[in-house]
C-alpha cells in the first residue's frame, strides 16, 4: 500500500504530538491511518467520513456523541467510520 503525500504525513504527526484525533472527508488521509496501522506505527486516531454519504448534520451529531462517551486516546491508533 502506498502512503500519502508529505502534507498529509505531516498533518497526522502534528495531530499525534498534540494528542488530537483527526476528523476528515479526505480519502488520502484515510490511506494514511490505514497504512500506519498496517505498519504498527502510532497515530493519534482518525474519524473518516464520506463526503457524499454523510450529512454534515449526521457527522456533527456523531462527533458530538463520539466526544461525550470517549477519550482522545481511546482513539490511538484507531480509524472511525461515520456514520456511526
Amino acid at each position: 500500500m502506498e502512503r500519502a503525500g508529505f502534507e498529509i504525513q505531516h498533518s497526522v504527526d502534528r495531530a499525534t504530538e498534540l494528542e488530537r484525533v483527526l476528523f476528515t472527508q479526505d480519502d488520502d488521509l484515510l490511506t494514511e491511518a490505514t497504512w500506519r496501522h498496517q505498519q504498527g506505527r502510532t497515530f493519534s486516531g482518525v474519524i473518516h467520513a464520506h463526503q457524499l454519504r454523510v450529512s454534515i448534520g449526521d457527522c456533527v451529531h456523531d462527533l458530538e456523541l463520539i466526544v461525550q462517551v470517549g477519550e482522545p486516546e481511546d482513539m490511538t491508533g484507531q480509524t472511525l467510520f461515520l456514520p456511526l
